[in-house]
């Protein structure tokens, strides 16, 4: 972390870290920072103004890096912790390279958690909150498959960033049920979750090879509407598809029958018990030895923040799934997952 983060400051701002062990909630200032702009993330916004008024914190501010360069994420959590900050629910911008920051935040005492993403271990962070994506991916597979029905079964798989530390887990998944059903992977094309290389590559593959492709998985947000939107161009082409998320132009399409269904995720979720855990763990409560954490390519402290499957007969009550997974997961996180004596 740069120096002009002077320590004599940091110490007027938290002391030493032992002295965080029983701080008020209404000091509680959060920061939720993703690895950089994307649509997925902005639920956590209002997840954050929400929690804050719920359990009277001073804030849960949902801020976001002008680029996603772990240089520019980096700069803004030092700024932001200069600021007073002391609680940080933190997309990794790169599984490794983030660590050495995430150690100099809570160096002073500031609580991370992971959100959506995690950090290799070993880390600072107190665990990861996020979908599990590997699972995730797997059974939108599955269910794509299904919807293929009898013959050929031929996939293509538009997905995100490779620096995202999800999209290895989700290309690995979608092939483990590819091979389980005697399913093919044709094509996957990667780091095309942003609006220019998604358009250029996704309609660019359809017009050579829409003939060859039976179905389409989509793991990322930004690919799911270009694949949409494609499919509604192309009419009639009997290519199934399955998307990730709950953007309006992928629910209406799956209302329309162009698009079978997506996987709902809960980043909603994710930034209401993210916050809600930040300032207990700011209050003095630590996390558990024996708190039952899942695991996953990156961490061994991984908590599944829910998904859901959402076809025609459910899309106009996606908000329902997904206030219940939230519903579900927070309460009896504290029992699970925290002692706070």
């Amino acid at each position: 972390m740069k120096t002009y983060i002077h320590a004599i400051t940091m110490a007027g701002l938290f002391g030493t870290a032992a002295a965080t062990s029983a701080l008020a909630a209404d000091d509680s200032r959060f920061g939720l920072i993703p690895g950089g702009p994307h649509p997925y993330f902005s639920a956590w916004e209002q997840a954050g103004a929400d929690a804050a008024r719920d359990y009277g914190l001073s804030a849960s501010e949902y801020k976001v890096p002008q680029k996603w360069e772990l240089s520019q994420q980096n700069q803004l959590l030092e700024s932001l912790l200069s600021q007073g900050y002391n609680g940080f629910l933190i997309f990794p911008g790169d599984p490794v390279g983030a660590v050495s920051t995430a150690e100099e935040i809570s160096g002073y005492g500031a609580p991370i958690i992971a959100g959506a993403g995690c950090y290799k271990d070993p880390s600072p962070a107190a665990f990861c909150l996020g979908t599990d994506t590997g699972n995730s991916a797997y059974l939108g597979a599955k269910e794509l498959i299904k919807a293929m029905g009898d013959g050929q079964k031929r996939i293509a798989h538009f997905t995100g960033f490779l620096v995202d530390p999800n999209t290895q887990l989700r290309i690995d998944a979608v092939n483990r049920a590819a091979e389980e059903e005697g399913a093919t992977v044709v094509q996957v094309i990667a780091d095309i979750d942003a609006p220019e290389p998604a358009e250029e590559k996704i309609n660019a593959y359809l017009a050579a090879n829409a003939g060859d492709v039976d179905g389409i998985i989509t793991t990322a947000w930004v690919p799911a509407v270009v694949a949409a939107n494609a499919l509604r161009k192309m009419g009639d082409s009997g290519i199934k598809m399955v998307g990730i998320d709950h953007d309006e132009v992928v629910l209406q399409a799956i209302k329309d029958g162009v698009v079978d269904g997506t996987m709902l995720q809960n980043p909603y979720g994710q930034g209401y018990v993210g916050t809600f855990a930040l300032d207990k763990l700011r209050s003095g409560c630590t996390v558990k030895d024996d708190a039952p954490f899942g695991s996953n390519a990156l961490t061994d402290k991984f908590i599944d923040s829910g998904t859901a499957y959402v076809d025609a007969s459910s899309a106009d009550t996606y908000l329902d799934a997904m206030r219940a997974e939230t519903d579900r997961l927070l309460a009896d996180f504290e029992e699970k997952y925290l002692n706070c004596n």
